[in-house]
């Protein structure tokens, strides 16, 4: 197995986190499976065995079929950060979706809203992995992301009140400030620490 399959902490010639398939196979970026992995189990909205097993596949397929330059993609993994992110969106799927479900059922009628919520983070894969994790809560999904201003625009189910507005708010930025902790590069994460942006006075639409 060790010939067929070579870890970077054993083999001094191969770049950090990664892995070669047979003596003159493939390397494989690490981060970028376990990243891509992630994606997809997000896409599925299913986190089992089953679809990281089949993530893992998929990613590595991917990345088998098309082989990218070795470039820096600004993705560290934290095992303690994604621990906590992972259990941060599996309680919030479960509260949200009963939320949801109770809105729905009790059939009062509520007021939505579009939101924008300027981030702390700046770099494009920090900004597309908060957009899919906020998306991936029900009760609001994101609509637009502007890259020049690091602001996500999502659309709000229950907003018939200003503090729900700021609690959505306050909702995207813990889960920005939890995935930059759990992938982002230590510039990032001091970012995070630091406190939101004031969001600007028309960054919030109520609808009827």
């Amino acid at each position: 197995m060790s010939r067929f399959l070579r870890f970077s902490y054993r083999d001094a010639d191969l770049p950090p986190m990664s892995c070669k398939i047979g003596r003159r196979g493939r390397v494989l970026d690490l981060p970028l499976i376990a990243w891509l992995t992630l994606i997809w189990v997000l896409l599925w909205s299913t986190f089992n065995l089953a679809n990281i097993i089949t993530g893992v596949i998929v990613a590595s397929a991917v990345c088998l079929a098309f082989p990218l330059p070795p470039v820096d993609l600004g993705l560290r993994l934290h095992p303690w950060g994604i621990i906590r992110l992972a259990g941060y969106l599996l309680y919030d799927m479960y509260t949200s979706g009963v939320k949801v479900t109770r809105q729905i059922f009790v059939g009062l009628p509520h007021r939505a809203a579009v939101i924008g919520v300027p981030l702390r983070c700046r770099s494009d894969l920090m900004l597309a992995a908060v957009a899919v994790a906020v998306s991936n809560v029900p009760g609001g999904s994101v609509i637009e992301v502007r890259r020049a201003t690091a602001t996500v625009f999502l659309h709000v189910l229950d907003a018939d009140l200003p503090e729900e507005l700021d609690a959505a708010r306050r909702q995207v930025w813990r889960l920005e400030e939890l995935t930059v902790r759990a992938f982002g590069t230590p510039d990032e994460i001091a970012r995070v620490a630091e406190p939101p942006p004031s969001p600007q006075p028309e960054a919030g639409r109520l609808e009827p």
